[in-house]
Formats: C-alpha cells, structure tokens, sequence
C-alpha cells in the first residue's frame, strides 16, 4: 500500500460518501416535490443515466489528458452538481433535481475508474489487493455518508440542503487530495501506432461477458433493493436516523472486505470467490423475505453489501485478463457503461416497484438476476476447464 494508492483510497471514500448521501437523500427529496409518488426515485435514476452518458466522454477525456486531470474534472462537476441539488430543494423543483443528478452521473463515471486506475499504481503482482484495497476505501463513505446526512437534515428550514451543501465540502477536499496522486504519465500518442484490436473482438471474450455481466448484474441487484430501502423502511414506519443506520451497515458490508478480498481472490481464484458473493445475495434476499423489522433490514442489506463486494472485485479483477494496455480506456467504458444502464434500469424500477408492489414482490423479482449471474459462472468454469483439458 504506498503513498498514491493511500490517496486514491481515500478519494474512493469520498466519492462513496456522495452516493451514499445521494442514495439516501435523494429519493425522499424526490418523494416530496415530485408531481406523483412513482416518480420518487427519478433523482436515483438520474444519478446513473448521467453516469451512463458520461462513459465515452470520460474515456475520451482519459486517453486525452490522464488520469489526474480526468479525475479532477469530475470532483468538480461534483461540486457544482452538489450546488444544483442544493437550490433545487430549495425552489422545490423536482425536475431541476433530476437535471442535477443527471449532471452529478459525469462525476460517478469518473470515479468508477478509481478501482482500475488503483491496478496501475502497484506491481503487476499486487494488482488483486490493489483494486481490494482501493475500493476498501469505500468505508470512510460507509461512516461519514449516512451519519452526514442524518446530521444535516435539519440544518436548513428545507430538509436536505444541508446534506447537499456538505457534499460540496467533500467535492472540495477530494480535489486537494486527488492534486497529490502521481498517476503514470499518459503515453505519448504516435501517428498510426497500434490502438488494439476492436472492441467488438473485445467483448466476445467469455471473459470479458462474464466479468462485464457480473459487474453490471451485481450492482443492479445491489442498487434495486439499496435504493428501495429508505422508502420502504418509511412505509414500515421507521424514521430517517433508522434508514441511515441500515445504509451505513450496507455500505460497511460493500467496503470492509475490500481489507482481505484480494487475498481470497489470489488464494481461492476469482470465480469461486464470486460465486460466494452469489450465494449472499441469495441470502440476503431470504432474509428480506422474512419480515420487515428493523435487524432484518440490517442483516439483510450488510449480507447484499458483502455479496456485491466479492462479485465486483472479482469482476474488475477478472476484466484485467480481457484487455491489452492499449486498449484499457475503451474496454472499461464499455464495462462501465453496461454498469451504468442496468443501475439506471434498476433504480426507476425499484421506486416503481417499491411504491406499487411492495417491498416482497421487489426482493422476489431481484431473484431472476441473482440466477443469471450465477449461470454466467457456472459457464465460464465450464469453459476454462473444457480449455485446461484440451
């Protein structure tokens, strides 16, 4: 763990620490000004639609300038995204509140490329522990977001400005770190020098389908029943200190075995350790399904955060064998970009779904993803092993 890792860690739990907030917060935000209650998790959607958008943009802006200054734009998009949040609460505009997120989902791009930048400030051989370390760092967002927010509801006569407000200051400090991180200089760019083969040669890997498949499944699955969390906790009656203890037990499951995952990865393989985090998500969504007090939110939720630790450290992981030097800058905005989709799906549908059907009925249908991630697995074993024997 040297001095650049330590700082890109520590930006990787800031720029938790604005999902976290923004997950929490959004969505009763939405719920309160927008025109009709199925619209409540539109600002959540927005988020990730932005990000989705933002994907080719960021990859551009990579190849172009590096990872630094990439980086640095994106912190300030947050910033003034964070702003825009802010003002749109305010004014109780609902729309302007989609707008901003969808503005803040540039930023969100951005940071989903921490996990892969961390595998190029290490030794080839460290590069497993790199990414689980990294993304480890997700546990300052696990402490600071959700008490954040429960701290500065109030802190305005309109609810929720002051948690935006403080996202700003968190945009601001992460700028002055990420100033710190000395990432490798970008190659020089050489007139018809080799780009790498094309991406749709890329993405017809095995590999590369079932990393990008599990990637995109298990943060579906995740952002499905994270983001109907506060609502449904509200219908059952529970405050919002309740709903951010819940989160901040959820995100400490996302982050915390970021300490020893890549070591598992190294010891038991990648596949195994992803097939685990498949077999959590099926137990969290038992444990959802046997009632609605609050430890059973708890369990639940910290066993989802768990699961989507080992299935998208084991999927970043497992994209690194999928693509060339040369060709990292396409191939993970193509990863991110299915990420970004299935979250944008996934967070319209569990407001819909939340508020129309249930809290069961949504834990129930997250079921069908579950599956078809552990059927990818399955495949790719299959697959490897049929090589090995030939």
């Amino acid at each position: 763990m040297n001095r650049n890792l330590t700082l890109l860690a520590v930006c990787q739990g800031l720029f938790l620490t604005n999902n976290v907030v923004f997950i929490a917060v959004n969505g009763l935000v939405g719920l309160s000004i927008a025109p009709l209650g199925w619209m409540a998790t539109l600002p959540v959607m927005g988020y990730v639609v932005g990000g989705a958008l933002s994907t080719s943009l960021v990859a551009r802006t990579q190849m172009r300038f590096g990872r630094r200054i990439s980086f640095q734009i994106g912190l300030a998009v947050a910033l003034i995204s964070a702003l825009m949040c802010a003002w749109s609460a305010i004014s109780g505009n609902f729309w302007l509140l989609v707008v901003s997120t969808v503005v803040a989902g540039y930023y969100s791009a951005n940071g989903q490329l921490y996990r892969f930048a961390a595998a190029e400030l290490s030794a080839p051989a460290f590069r497993e522990k790199a990414v689980s370390l990294v993304m480890a760092g997700g546990l300052i967002g696990a402490v600071i977001g959700p008490n954040m927010a429960a701290k500065t509801k109030g802190l305005f006569a309109v609810p929720f400005v002051g948690a935006y407000l403080s996202l700003a200051v968190v945009a601001v400090l992460a700028m002055v770190l990420m100033a710190f991180v000395k990432f490798p200089p970008v190659p020089p760019r050489v007139q018809g020098a080799d780009q790498g083969r094309p991406m749709s040669q890329i993405m017809r890997q095995p590999v590369f389908i079932v990393a990008t498949l599990a990637a995109a499944l298990s943060y579906g699955v995740m952002n499905l029943l994270m983001a109907a969390t506060p609502l449904a906790m509200q219908v059952c009656g529970f405050d919002f200190p309740d709903a951010a203890f819940v989160l901040e037990w959820h995100v400490i499951g996302m982050f915390a075995p970021g300490f020893f995952t890549g070591h598992l990865i190294r010891k038991f393989g990648t596949l195994p350790v992803m097939g685990v985090g498949v077999l959590l998500n099926a137990l969290c969504i038992a444990v959802a399904l046997s009632g609605v007090d609050l430890h059973q939110f708890v369990i639940a939720l910290f066993l989802l955060g768990v699961g989507w630790n080992f299935l998208f450290t084991g999927s970043t992981t497992l994209s690194l064998r999928a693509y060339r030097p040369e060709e990292k800058d396409r191939a993970q905005a193509a990863i991110n970009f299915w990420v970004f989709a299935t979250m944008a799906f996934t967070s319209f549908a569990s407001g819909a779904l939340v508020t129309t059907q249930g809290w069961a009925l949504l834990n129930m249908g997250s079921m069908l993803p579950v599956a078809l991630t552990g059927l990818a697995l399955i495949w790719l074993a299959m697959k490897q092993r049929a090589e090995a024997a030939r």
